[in-house]
């Protein structure tokens, strides 16, 4: 059966013992104004998993808007991206997905695949009534996109795709399997943590500040009980990502995003630097579907964050032209 709990009240906690956590020391994930409500809800194996609920300003009804975030990272992305989009009068709802963010960890990291992460979010979706929505989805988010339209096929109205493709480019994979590869890290401090994502992101965002990368940080680490900060996903996600970088670069996704584009309206954003998505890729996708629009961020890479100018209008664009 499946749950669903607003807990806006009840502190939340980590059920993996290695990011255990205090309510207080998850400022990273959890600095909340007003805009959202806390959501937990139960998946088919058992799973606690949470999701931030913007609701919709008052005006029109429209339909609701689901953000799914990339591989490594968690609904601390579209803190940003959710409230504008609420404020066009759509619900927006944006999950951790299993592994991430204040979403339990897995016991057998196999599970960590497209199709569990989709079948999560269909039963999120199952708890919150919601049979009909847009989504946006962000690299990997935007892979789980394209399984559920084909898992769901009347759940996916349109999407947003942001730097993905059925079939990514080798030397971006490279780059992302080098990523996966990674050992755990750890910091004391925010500007170290904030040193290391500058670092690994430089090619990205070769034009951000000092207080950007710290924004980028916060986003990306949680403080644990011993005080060091670290990642906020399960290291284990990294021992099933190459088989999806592997699936990808095998054009296995090809189906999904055929059945994608097949009547939806669909907006790529893609970063101009970006080594995931080849323009040749690109205008493969825009030539398989009817309703294609396609924006490139300049000075970013993979993958754009959404609130750059470009990628800001173009997505109200977007939305702005649908029910």
């Amino acid at each position: 059966m499946i749950r669903l709990k607003d807990t806006m009240q009840q502190p939340a906690s980590f059920s993996h013992e290695a990011v255990d956590t205090d309510q207080a020391d998850r400022t990273a994930i959890t600095r909340k104004a007003p805009a959202y409500a806390d959501r937990w809800w139960f998946t088919e194996d058992g799973l606690r998993l949470y999701a931030r609920d913007y609701a919709a300003s008052a005006g029109r009804v429209r339909l609701p808007v689901i953000c799914l975030h990339g591989v490594t990272r968690n609904s601390a992305d579209f803190e940003e991206v959710a409230p504008y989009i609420s404020r066009l009068d759509r619900r927006v709802i944006v999950p951790d997905l299993r592994g991430r963010g204040l979403s339990e960890y897995d016991a057998n990291p196999a599970n960590y695949h497209l199709w569990t992460y989709a079948k999560d979010v269909l039963s999120l979706c199952d708890a919150l009534g919601i049979g009909r929505a847009i989504f946006v989805g962000s690299s990997m988010g935007g892979l789980v996109t394209m399984v559920l339209s084909t898992l769901r096929p009347n759940l996916v109205v349109s999407a947003v795709l942001n730097d993905v493709g059925p079939v990514l480019s080798p030397k971006g994979l490279a780059r992302l399997n080098t990523y996966a590869a990674m050992k755990p890290v750890a910091f004391r401090n925010w500007h170290d943590a904030s040193v290391f994502v500058a670092e690994q992101n430089k090619l990205i965002f070769p034009n951000y500040t000092q207080a950007e990368w710290l924004k980028l940080a916060r986003r990306a680490f949680i403080k644990n009980k011993d005080g060091l900060l670290r990642l906020a996903y399960d290291p284990r996600i990294t021992e099933t990502f190459r088989s999806l970088t592997v699936a990808s670069a095998n054009h296995d996704l090809d189906p999904c995003y055929a059945s994608l584009a097949q009547d939806r309206r669909i907006l790529l954003v893609r970063g101009a630097l970006s080594d995931v998505l080849g323009p040749d890729e690109v205008k493969t996708m825009a030539a398989r579907s009817r309703n294609f629009i396609r924006v490139d961020i300049d000075y970013v890479g993979h993958a754009p964050q959404l609130t750059e100018p470009q990628a800001f209008a173009a997505v109200c664009d977007f939305l702005e032209g649908q029910a």
